[in-house]
């Protein structure tokens, strides 16, 4: 898969609007928090959820397949356009603001939604 940034933007947009988002922008250069062990072949589901972001290169994103742990190493810090080797097809949803979560699985589903609870973290 090329890496061509405006494309990735427009599906993000596109995200936003189809489901009522608001659209924030998490530049391909910063940081989320990726739960890497969690990824293999076979890894459903995927989620994702987005926090406001506390610090100046972070953007609030953590994003884990199957079940989440409350390990303190479970996230590793990595710039949002290593998701291209990891898992490119959640790089859509980067563009929902705080708030806001997704979840991937089997047979092409999606579900998307906010949860206000994110955002008092």
């Amino acid at each position: 898969m090329a890496f061509k940034e405006n494309e990735i933007v427009a599906k993000q947009e596109e995200v936003c609007l189809k489901y009522g988002a608001d659209f924030l922008s998490a530049p391909f250069n910063s940081i989320i928090g990726v739960a890497l062990d969690t990824f293999t072949e076979e890894s459903k589901p995927v989620n994702g959820l987005r926090h406001p972001s506390g610090s100046p290169n972070g953007n609030g994103w953590y994003i884990w397949a199957g079940e989440y742990s409350s390990d303190t190493d479970f996230f590793k810090p990595v710039h949002i356009n290593h998701l291209l080797e990891i898992y490119p097809q959640a790089l859509k949803y980067l563009g929902l603001a705080p708030g806001w979560r997704f979840l991937l699985g089997d047979n092409n589903y999606e579900d998307v939604w906010f949860d206000a609870d994110l955002l008092n973290i």
